[in-house]
């Protein structure tokens, strides 16, 4: 089929709707655009790039079956974040990812006061730093901590996206944040 939306031209909106009507260069288009995006938070949750680099393929797989569905009333890039986030989830309870069920509150900014506390060192070591603790973070932690504090999701939107209660989105979160602190001053030792 000969594409009749232009990609530099097009909304994300009349892109999905070419690519539902089966316009291959829409979808590439749409491909091109956000696969980046996908892949980095695919990443993000899951630490592990070759299964992030699948999981991001799934999920422009799924987009492909359900372009038609999107109606435009929010951003194209927060549906497929959505559309995304759920794919992730989906595949760690295939996995069988279980969050361990607790119910102890956590407080905040433990992991900002650790970023803030380093303005001597360069910012791209402490992002590198922390990268690589959040990657070391068991996958139940892991997951709170990237939809809560990197994603902006709710604990109520967390809790209902994982299938757990409020009170375990916070613990999980509380103990993420509390390794993260342990393995962030961990490498500051070995480094200082």
């Amino acid at each position: 089929m000969i594409s009749s939306v232009s990609n530099n031209g097009s909304t994300d909106y009349e892109l999905a709707q070419a690519s539902a009507a089966g316009d291959m260069f829409a979808f590439e288009s749409l491909y091109e655009r956000h696969h980046r995006r996908v892949y980095s938070l695919c990443l993000r949750m899951i630490a592990n790039a070759t299964e992030a680099e699948d999981l991001a393929q799934e999920v422009f797989v799924q987009l492909f079956k359900k372009a038609g569905s999107f109606r435009g009333e929010s951003a194209f890039s927060t549906w497929l974040h959505r559309l995304t986030v759920n794919h992730v989830l989906m595949h760690f309870r295939k996995k069988g990812v279980k969050l361990e069920q607790t119910t102890a509150e956590g407080e905040i900014g433990e992991i900002q006061d650790y970023l803030q506390s380093a303005s001597e060192r360069p910012r791209f070591i402490d992002r590198i730093a922390l990268d690589k603790a959040i990657s070391d973070l068991p996958p139940g932690y892991r997951t709170v901590f990237v939809l809560h504090d990197v994603e902006g999701f709710e604990h109520e939107e967390v809790a209902r996206l994982l299938g757990v209660s409020v009170g375990t989105s916070k613990s999980q979160l509380h103990k993420a944040r509390m390794r993260l602190r342990e393995l962030l001053n961990k490498g500051k030792s070995q480094r200082g």
